[in-house]
C-alpha cells in the first residue's frame, strides 16, 4: 500500500513536466517583440530617465474616483432580460 502511494505521488509530480501543450518560446516575430518589451518592463532593465510621479491633486482625484466606485450597490442577482438580445 505504501509503495502504491509513493508511486502515485511520483507520477503526479511528473505530470507538469509532460503536460506542456505549447512549446516554450515565442511562436511569431510579433510575439517575440511583445515578450521582449514585457521582459524589459518587468525586469526594470531600461528604466525611464524621467520619474513618473503624480502631483498631490492627481493623487487626490484618483482617491476620490476609487472611493466613488464603492457607492454603487452590487445586486444579489442580475436580471437576464435587461441585457438585451443577441442578433443572429
Amino acid at each position: 500500500m505504501k509503495r502504491l502511494t509513493l508511486l502515485c505521488c511520483a507520477a503526479l509530480l511528473a505530470l507538469p513536466q509532460n503536460g506542456n501543450a505549447i512549446e516554450p518560446g515565442p511562436a511569431s516575430k510579433q510575439q517575440q517583440e511583445t515578450e521582449g518589451w514585457l521582459h524589459l518592463q518587468s525586469s526594470n532593465a531600461a528604466p525611464s530617465p524621467t520619474p513618473q510621479t503624480a502631483s498631490s491633486a492627481e493623487r487626490e482625484l484618483a482617491m476620490q474616483r476609487w472611493l466613488k466606485s464603492y457607492e454603487d450597490q452590487i445586486p444579489d442577482f442580475y436580471d437576464a432580460d435587461v441585457g438585451g438580445e443577441i442578433s443572429k
